[in-house]
């Protein structure tokens, strides 16, 4: 489960929380086609904190009650949620373990160039709003380095998750 695709399922057309960004920020943030204009958001979120909590105000407590409905009804041995900004979020009063996927700051900001084609300023502002790797560090109690290749990041998930699954049977002594 992701919230960030939970999020961006919650803001398709017709859905309540699509209202509610529209009555509170205005057409602004909307393109010609009546979507929410990611980028226009980030923009106007990134650059005043208040407008980011008023935002959050709308999609979190969404997106929390989503991720519990959801959590329910999976199964499986153990659930990953990807909470991308956990260490702001009150979701994490719902996790039993806290796992990091870390890289160096030099190359998040490359990451977040490429994937969301914004300039360095603006890439730096969204950074800069969220927790420091220092706060995500302080608190994993599992971490997994993604600053090598991707064969290094899978043996590292495949040891983890072998640990997961000793945890969740009741095994694990760590």
């Amino acid at each position: 489960m992701d919230t960030d695709v939970v999020a961006r399922q919650l803001v398709e057309p017709g859905k309540p929380a699509l209202d509610e960004i529209r009555s509170a920020f205005g057409s602004n943030v909307f393109d010609s086609d009546g979507r929410l204009d990611r980028r226009s958001m980030r923009e106007l979120v990134f650059s005043d904190a208040s407008r980011r909590e008023q935002l959050e105000s709308i999609l979190h407590p969404r997106i929390r009650a989503e991720i519990a409905a959801q959590s329910e009804s999976a199964g499986g041995p153990y659930q990953i949620i990807v909470v991308p900004l956990l260490v702001e979020s009150p979701i994490r009063q719902f996790m039993d373990r806290v796992l990091v996927v870390d890289c160096d700051e030099d190359t998040q900001l490359r990451r977040l160039l490429a994937r969301d084609a914004e300039d360095e300023s603006q890439a730096r502002r969204i950074m800069a709003a969220q927790a420091s790797r220092t706060d995500r560090l302080a608190i994993a109690d599992d971490v997994i380095s993604n600053n090598d290749d991707l064969g290094s990041t899978r043996s590292q998930v495949e040891v983890l998750h072998g640990e997961y699954l000793s945890l969740a049977s009741g095994q694990w002594s760590n």
